[in-house]
């Protein structure tokens, strides 16, 4: 029989999706850390995966997509972006960056972590390989333990109404700490007021919010400060800017700083600007940052070249003491070993090029 004629949809679909297979996983788990750094990767949006000599931590470990078709061409009335703008208006935000993982390769995970519950940030499918493979990892004291689920309070809820057995997972709040292996992770304040207008139902029953002053943004999300022996990471998940990103910076240590970079659509505030990035980071008083989630979704997408035209603007007059790191998802970035880097391409190869015999006519086709 051809091959056209044995070809179906979910023959397509299984041969192309993800589009890069297990290759990064593979590096992941195949990656040996140098003693005294941290091993990064971008698995897209603002989700992380973390590994030094001892553990690996995703965060906000996010396999899901945007729109995939028009339907009614109409938002649900209590989205979060239809309660912040007012608009009914089907958002255009289509998945704009490939699946660079296969959530159901990994091997081992010693923690899952989300910075809030919104859906571009949690896995169903992530907490379901945990689950259904018995991954295990080691406590303080250096007994077995189930693979733990870390977050504020909403965010475990929706782990536990997907499944996730509720002793499974750590619900935190601003200040405190948990203790991973060789790494150490503080949840701190978030600055997400797109969570403050996020209810609990997005139908026409939604939560009356006018006029009432929001108090739970601790349940609803956290940023994170995560402690290795190569470093300490500062996790923002979906912040805004914040004038108490100083505090943060004059209370911690931190050595690079993730932050959530758009194009905000007009009516739309979700994103920090490019001014935004290099203020968070003077505030917090790091030494890279590193825009994410800028990468995901068509209507947001934006230019991080602004970035780099504001920084060279600014960076001596007001005396930066920090430079931008501009990542590619799917990329691998090791703390402090590639601290001085402004920018990253994917490997090249071809350098084994000339070990072996060519097969050619001439030198001179060369």
């Amino acid at each position: 029989m051809s091959k056209v004629s044995e070809m179906t949809r979910e023959k397509w679909i299984m041969n192309t999706f993800p589009e890069w297979g297990t290759w990064l996983v593979e590096e992941i788990e195949a990656e040996e850390v140098p003693e005294g750094n941290t091993a990064l990767w971008w698995l897209g949006c603002t989700g992380l995966w973390i590994k030094t000599q001892k553990a690996n931590i995703s965060v906000d470990l996010w396999c899901g997509n945007g729109k995939r078709t028009h339907g009614d061409g109409k938002m649900k009335p209590g989205h979060q972006m239809a309660n912040m703008c007012g608009g009914r208006k089907m958002q255009p935000n289509l998945r704009a960056i490939p699946f660079v993982i296969d959530p159901f390769a990994f091997h081992q995970v010693d923690a899952v972590l989300a910075t809030h519950y919104h859906q571009d940030h949690m896995s169903a499918e992530w907490a379901a390989h945990v689950l259904q493979s018995g991954m295990t990892t080691t406590d303080a004291e250096g007994r077995t333990v189930p693979v733990p689920f870390i977050g504020p309070k909403k965010s475990v809820e929706t782990w536990v109404n997907w499944g996730v057995p509720a002793d499974r997972c750590i619900t935190v709040k601003p200040g405190d700490t948990i203790r991973i292996k060789d790494i150490e992770i503080v949840a701190l304040d978030s600055f997400d007021r797109t969570c403050l207008v996020t209810t609990d139902s997005t139908g026409e029953d939604r939560e009356e919010l006018t006029g009432i002053c929001p108090a739970d943004m601790d349940d609803k999300a956290v940023n994170y400060l995560i402690k290795t022996p190569g470093g300490n990471f500062y996790h923002s998940g979906d912040s805004h800017y914040s004038i108490y990103y100083a505090r943060h910076g004059k209370d911690y240590d931190i050595d690079v700083a993730f932050g959530s970079f758009g194009e905000n659509p007009v009516g739309m505030q979700d994103k920090m600007t490019s001014v935004d990035i290099l203020r968070m980071a003077e505030a917090l008083r790091c030494k890279v940052v590193i825009p994410l989630h800028y990468d995901v979704w068509t209507n947001f997408m934006a230019d991080t070249r602004e970035i780099e035209v504001l920084y060279r603007m600014k960076k001596d007059r007001l005396d930066y003491r920090f430079h931008p790191f501009i990542w590619e998802v799917g990329g691998k970035y090791v703390y402090p070993r590639d601290k001085d880097r402004a920018a990253y391409h994917h490997p090249r190869g071809f350098d084994d090029c000339f070990e072996h015999p060519q097969n050619i006519p001439f030198r001179s086709l060369l």
